[in-house]
């Protein structure tokens, strides 16, 4: 129980108290953004099960997954993916190629694109609630 308490409050005191830098919050942001698309197929998963129901409850479904609320949450949804993909990339650039030589200008990139991207998905996906 001691030796235990102890890693944790080792591993609380490196999290807490390490200098964080470019490339540690790419790292923080890419798990993170990992754990959401998880927790994002676990309930993709559970809504598919109203096909098991019928048309009719699916179609239900699909309507309550219309409302602006869900709306948002598709938004953050790309946002996540794009965020995700683009650094999984930024990655593979640094680990296999010469990237580490620029890692923090392609992490710059990675934001930038992630950023455009994000803004342009939200406008097709708000634009046609505001424009009607």
């Amino acid at each position: 129980m001691q030796k235990t308490r102890a890693f944790v409050w080792q591993w609380l005191e490196v999290l807490l108290f390490y200098k964080k830098r470019s490339g540690s919050w790419a790292w923080i942001l890419h798990r993170i953004t990992g754990l959401g698309l998880v927790a994002y197929i676990l309930v993709h998963i559970i809504a598919l099960t109203g096909l098991v129901r019928g048309e009719a409850a699916f179609n239900e479904e699909m309507a309550f997954f219309s409302t602006p609320i869900f709306l948002f949450l598709e938004w953050l949804l790309c946002a996540l993916v794009m965020f995700h993909a683009s650094n999984g990339i930024r990655i593979i650039m640094v680990d296999f190629g010469s990237g580490a030589n620029s890692h923090k200008k392609i992490l710059v990139f990675v934001y930038m694109f992630t950023i455009v991207m994000v803004l342009g998905l939200g406008y097709l996906i708000f634009a046609p609630h505001f424009i009607y």
